[in-house]
């Protein structure tokens, strides 16, 4: 997977060497709809969860404003065609990339996050998530 810049955009890649990780902010272009736009509560998204949760309680793509955040981990990066190798991303081909940040432990991460008790099974790092089943969570 690559995120590919627009070439007056390549010089921003100056000094992203040595990040293992970076911050993608990135349009949910496939749900912007003025339907999608409108959706403020969801029914039962999750397995475990209450039976209806607001849309800020999810991270579906259909919600007011469609914009998503994922942690992306960089296995390469070409400088001269402004081409960003990642390990993984959730969104599609062709997906609208608004912003892209280093990830920075010191104000990224949080030691001691606390989460509802129908998700506190879920895994507690992206790399222990790779393994899980999540196709058992979700009701979609």
């Amino acid at each position: 997977m690559f995120i590919t810049l627009d070439p007056e955009y390549i010089p921003a890649l100056q000094a992203l060497d040595g990040f293992s990780h970076i911050e993608v902010l990135w349009w949910f272009s496939d749900f912007d709809t003025e339907e999608a736009r409108a959706v403020l509560e969801a029914e039962q998204p999750y397995k475990k969860c209450p039976p209806v949760m607001g849309i800020f309680a999810t991270r579906s793509p259909v919600r007011p404003n469609p914009i998503a955040l994922t942690t992306a981990p960089v296995t390469y990066i070409d400088h001269e065609n402004g081409v960003i190798h990642i390990a993984y991303i959730d969104a599609n081909d062709n997906t609208p990339v608004l912003d892209i940040k280093p990830y920075t432990p010191s104000m990224d991460r949080i030691e001691s996050p606390t989460v509802p008790d129908w998700c506190s099974h879920w895994p507690k790092s992206l790399e222990d998530s790779a393994e899980f089943p999540w196709e058992n969570e979700f009701n979609f």
